[in-house]
């Protein structure tokens, strides 16, 4: 139960439409339930205004899968980051409607959609190999509320490619750039918008680019003001960042 949800079901309780019991039920409900091989957390959704989300990853299939069912048995909403086939098999078998967003490694299940707040968060990414990422963050924003604009190829090499979407992106409340090679996509982008830009490098490159570390240090030593940066490859974490900016620009 997320917080907003938490309001309504109060205010229901004021308005004489909802059980004193259930109201109960719902708050008394234990914070964490231990799986043995993990402590899923119940009530982040009351903290966070998001569930838990299941990083795969390292965790077996089955794990992946209890966790997953564990989650939904208090919430509409639950996904998975970072999902090989197996984990998709076993979690399909759980929930047969599940959504595989193949790009991003993720796995959605949504019985109730969050209703979309309020703008825009802007995904861009440099290039084609950066789609992966791109899509981890683009999918990681839509699940938690956002309507995204995806912007992708649009790396310097080619900087007419920007410019021609420069009015779409300035629209945006929050604006994500991923780039992996030189990183220099979220400096540019930084320098045009007024927006908050979240930078995400990609391990994307030849030798030189040390698996995304000569990307990571461009964008922590850009000259841009407003541009934060997370770790590399981690689209899910500026996709959460984007979402709770997002969030505040929409007065929640």
């Amino acid at each position: 139960m997320t917080t907003t949800e938490a309001v309504q079901l109060l205010e229901k309780f004021r308005d004489g439409k909802a059980d004193r019991d259930a109201v109960l039920r719902a708050f008394q409900a234990a914070p964490v339930a231990d799986l043995g091989f993990a402590q899923v957390d119940l009530h982040r959704s009351l903290r966070k205004n998001c569930p838990e989300i299941i990083f795969a990853e390292g965790k077996t299939p089955a794990q992946t899968a209890a966790i997953a069912r564990k989650l939904a048995s208090s919430e509409k909403r639950v996904m998975a980051t970072r999902v090989g086939i197996e984990h998709i098999r076993a979690l399909r078998r759980v929930f047969p409607k599940a959504r595989v967003h193949e790009a991003a490694r993720c796995v959605t299940v949504e019985r109730v959609p969050l209703k979309k707040r309020p703008g825009t968060v802007a995904v861009l990414c440099a290039g084609t190999s950066d789609y992966p990422v791109a899509e981890e963050a683009a999918v990681t924003a839509d699940f938690m509320g956002n309507t995204v604009k995806r912007v992708y190829d649009v790396g310097v090499a080619g900087l007419h490619r920007l410019l021609r979407q420069l009015d779409e992106i300035q629209k945006a409340n929050v604006v994500i750039a991923v780039a992996g090679m030189e990183g220099a996509l979220p400096s540019v982008v930084a320098g045009l918008v007024s927006r908050p830009v979240i930078a995400v490098p990609t391990d994307v490159g030849y030798g030189a680019s040390f698996r995304g570390v000569t990307a990571l240090l461009a964008m922590l030593n850009s000259c841009s003001s407003g541009l934060t940066v997370v770790n590399i490859n981690n689209g899910f974490g500026a996709g959460y960042a984007a979402s709770q900016i997002n969030s505040l620009a929409a007065g929640e």
